[in-house]
């Protein structure tokens, strides 16, 4: 469970830093990977493993369009869910206890 969503992790963060090239599209979902990475640390805190970042993963596309979504986001945000929230959790990835690259 931990190995294919790290690999989700890894493809939105790919997917964010192919955005790099169109400045206001990668600049709008900087903010909306801000809004996903805020929630995550309000729902599991700064001291966590992966496997229950994987765990509260599983149920992210629900809670993050609804963060997302009262965070009052740039139109058409809807389409970049995914994307976001699998870069919000790399980046998150990264403080947990147990984390290796």
């Amino acid at each position: 469970m931990i190995d294919i969503a790290r690999r989700e992790w890894e493809d939105g963060r790919a997917a964010l830093e192919a955005a790099r090239d169109d400045r206001a599209r990668y600049e709008r979902l900087l903010v909306l990977v801000d809004v996903v990475v805020a929630e995550l640390r309000r729902r599991i805190g700064q001291t966590f493993t992966l496997a229950e970042l994987a765990r509260e993963y599983v149920n992210a596309d629900r809670w993050a369009r609804e963060a997302l979504a009262d965070a009052e986001p740039p139109r058409g945000w809807p389409r970049e869910v995914a994307l976001v929230t699998g870069a919000a959790f790399y980046a998150y990835a990264r403080g947990a206890v147990d984390y290796r690259p």
